[in-house]
């Protein structure tokens, strides 16, 4: 491990720390959370996700940073993101208990506000699922978009507001590290079974655990990166 990364493992503990261990603020925290649950969405994602990149980015340079990556403009678009993740979360974790109800199972909607059980890891499993098979390939492509559109306007805040060249960003994408890995390997592979987890939690942790696994997911996007460049 080499000095600049133990700053930047010291740096992340010392930022999140006090939340633990200062049960003022970590009351304020909760009490926030539940009633701003959006805002509270837009800064988790914002700073974890925004964090997985950058961890991503040391992954597949060596840097935490380099001219033209954007960190400030990934933040914001990653905050809007993380909103929809969200807003996808309320949707599909009501509507497809709901939808099971109405295929003729049990009420798998008071199902999982009951304790752990293997119908009720069913049911998030049905949820995960669903949302990752219909939401997750719209969300990664968009992601991929911003993404790229960041790149092209040199990382720069006022270059993130230009006009996105939708079609031509589209039709440059390497469709083939695009399905063939973050679609067709990292949904069903990692995404199912992680979701699941999440749809365990209580409503109130679970965008929190997700916007986490924004850092796994800089880990895949480094990888789909060296694949690209491959």
């Amino acid at each position: 491990m080499k000095k600049h990364d133990s700053i930047f493992i010291l740096c992340v503990i010392l930022f999140f720390l006090p939340f633990f261990v200062i049960a003022p603020l970590y009351d304020w925290y909760k009490d926030f959370n539940h009633l701003h649950g959006m805002v509270m969405s837009f800064v988790k994602f914002a700073i974890l996700s925004t964090l997985g990149e950058i961890i991503g980015l040391r992954i597949s340079t060596g840097a935490y940073n380099h001219v033209g990556f954007g960190i400030l403009p990934r933040a914001l678009v990653w905050g809007v993101l993380g909103m929809g993740i969200n807003m996808a979360f309320i949707v599909f974790s009501n509507g497809v208990p709901m939808f099971l109800s109405y295929l003729g199972g049990t009420n798998a909607t008071l199902l999982m506000n009951e304790p752990i059980s293997f119908a009720k890891v069913g049911v998030a499993f049905a949820i995960s699922v669903t949302m990752n098979s219909i939401f997750a390939p719209v969300f990664m492509t968009l992601h991929r978009v911003t993404d790229t559109h960041i790149i092209a306007t040199g990382g720069t805040l006022k270059g993130l507001f230009r006009p996105i060249p939708m079609g031509d960003i589209l039709q440059n994408i390497n469709w083939n590290v695009q399905w063939g890995f973050v679609f067709k390997k990292t949904i069903p592979l990692f995404w199912f079974p992680a979701h699941t987890i999440t749809f365990l939690l209580p409503g109130d942790a679970r965008v929190l655990f997700a916007a986490f696994l924004g850092v796994v997911l800089g880990v895949f996007l480094a990888i789909a990166a060296r694949k690209t460049i491959k």
